[in-house]
Formats: structure tokens, C-alpha cells, sequence
């Protein structure tokens, strides 16, 4: 099977091809854009960390004209925030299921899978690769949707992860080279 070349190795064409068409990146937040853990203070504040280069990918993706989607289970001002300062378009938060809640936003964008991206790495986010042509899992994620992906990505969720998918969506999308900008 021919493969193409990236920043993180070899990745079949079939699937680097496929990011040529994209239109909208979906992506889950608590083991994507965070390692899965929450922080919780003794007097119920919550903290997550986020990744600086994520953050310069997704918004090197923003700019170059794909539009970006969270879907999440969890609803915090955290994600709110941290979304917004990078131009995610589309917050989706609360949400359990994400079948529907992705389905109903590539309807009201005129959206078909084939032009769709979803990024998870729990069972919950299988609901979104209905929805996707190009399923993508971080590298600790569950079997399962690891198993239901087209591929694993190199990084963990929470320590690059979306920087690596961002990267090869701007490579495959001929702008790679072009990103600059600050990191949030």
C-alpha cells in the first residue's frame, strides 16, 4: 500500500488524501487537547492543561480557512475559553451524544463525511466517526477506537496530539511551510 511522507512518518495515502478534502476538524478536549486528567481544588475549582503547541497547530489550521469544532460530554469555562483564544468556530459542550451533536452541525453546514475529521481517544468519540470519513486516534487511546480509526496518531493526547494532526492537514493542504503566528 503506497504511503506519503510526513513530519511523523509514514502515513498510508489513502488517508493523507483523504485530508486534502477537509472542511471541518472535530475534536474531542479531555484526552485530545488535555491528557485526560482533571484537576479538581479543594474548594471545587477545576484545572486542565493544555498543550502551547496544540494551540499554534489548531490555529495555523484556523487561518488557513478549515473550520474547527469541540465536541465534549463535559461542559466548563475552561474549554470555553481556551477554544475561543484559538478561533474554534463551533463549542459544543455537555454533549454526550456526539453522533448526533456531529451530525447535526455538518447538517447545518452542508458539511458530507467525506469532508469531516474527527479526532478521540475514549469510547464516547465513536459517536463522531459516524460522521467522518477520516478517523483519527490519539496514541494512548482506548482499543477501541484505536481499533475503529484510520490511524493512530504518534503522540499522546494531552502532549501534542493535535500539533501532529495539524501539521500533516496543513502539509496535506500544501500550507506547512506557511504557518506563523503566536502560540496562545
Amino acid at each position: 500500500m503506497p504511503h506519503t511522507v510526513t513530519l511523523y512518518g509514514m502515513l498510508e495515502e489513502k488517508s493523507f488524501n483523504r485530508l486534502k478534502e477537509l472542511k471541518l476538524l472535530v475534536c474531542d478536549v479531555d484526552g485530545v487537547f488535555s491528557d485526560g486528567r482533571i484537576y479538581l481544588g479543594n474548594d471545587g475549582e477545576e484545572l486542565k492543561a493544555f498543550h502551547t503547541r496544540d494551540g499554534y497547530g489548531l490555529k495555523a489550521v484556523v487561518k488557513s480557512g478549515i473550520q474547527v469544532a469541540v465536541i465534549t460530554g463535559r461542559s466548563s469555562s475552561i474549554v470555553k475559553n481556551r477554544m475561543e483564544a484559538l478561533g474554534v468556530q463551533h463549542i459544543i459542550q455537555g454533549e454526550e451524544d456526539k453522533a448526533s451533536a456531529l451530525h447535526g452541525l455538518c447538517t447545518e453546514l452542508g458539511l458530507s463525511p467525506a469532508q469531516v475529521a474527527a479526532i478521540g481517544d475514549d469510547v464516547p468519540d465513536l459517536g463522531m466517526y459516524q460522521y467522518a470519513d477520516t478517523k483519527i486516534a490519539v496514541r494512548d487511546a482506548h482499543p477501541q477506537v484505536c481499533a475503529a480509526a484510520n490511524w493512530v496518531l504518534t503522540k499522546p493526547g494531552g502532549f501534542g496530539a493535535v500539533r501532529e494532526l495539524c501539521d500533516i492537514i496543513l502539509q496535506a493542504h500544501g500550507k506547512l511551510q506557511q504557518i506563523h503566528g503566536a502560540s496562545v
